[in-house]
């Protein structure tokens, strides 16, 4: 039996593997899903993703399996009930920046549809590296995306970020080049 070839990054952790394997890096389009996305990557913000990854249907239960209608009505009382929820990253501002990032959504899915906003920065199509080591921290179309967001009004989503959040919702296939997922979503 032949082992499978994986980025390094996920090391030999099943939960990582089984991520890595089936989601990241899979081109995603659907507004919500990358919005959810984009929230988990903030909460990510100075911890480690696997940390995120296995309280991931912790932050789907408490916040209404990210459903930007409901999240934008919470208020104060709301806030106060994730900051005692174990199931979840307690960080204030970053609970704050997600109920006030889903009417951002909700705008801009109006506006331009948020699925179209975040893709054009890559030109509609995910962007093809080619690298046999892990990739660089940062790149100007995620620090454009930063930019963009935070003039919409979102917090918590500076380049590292964003980049961190381009490469997991597909738009840069950012596997190695001798991983088994990457000649798939190159040919995406």
């Amino acid at each position: 039996m032949t082992d499978v070839i994986r980025c390094t990054w996920c090391g030999t952790d099943p939960v990582y593997q089984a991520y890595h394997d089936h989601e990241w890096g899979r081109p995603i389009h659907d507004p919500r899903a990358l919005w959810e996305a984009l929230c988990l990557e903030s909460f990510q913000a100075g911890l480690s993703w696997i940390t995120i990854l296995r309280r991931r249907a912790g932050f789907r239960a408490a916040f209404a399996d990210f459903d930007p209608r409901i999240v934008a009505d919470w208020g104060a009382v709301d806030i106060d009930r994730l900051m005692t929820d174990a199931g979840i990253i307690r960080h204030r501002g970053k609970i704050v920046a997600t109920i006030l990032g889903a009417a951002i959504y909700l705008k801009l899915e109006t506006e331009v549809g948020f699925s179209t906003f975040l893709w054009a920065h890559v030109g509609g199509q995910p962007l093809q590296t080619r690298r046999n080591t892990d990739p660089v921290a940062i790149i100007p179309q995620a620090i454009a995306l930063s930019k963009s967001l935070k003039s919409a009004g979102f917090k918590f989503c500076g380049p590292t970020i964003t980049y961190a959040f381009m490469q997991a919702v597909g738009m840069v296939n950012d596997h190695h080049i001798d991983c088994h997922a990457y000649a798939a979503l190159a040919l995406s």
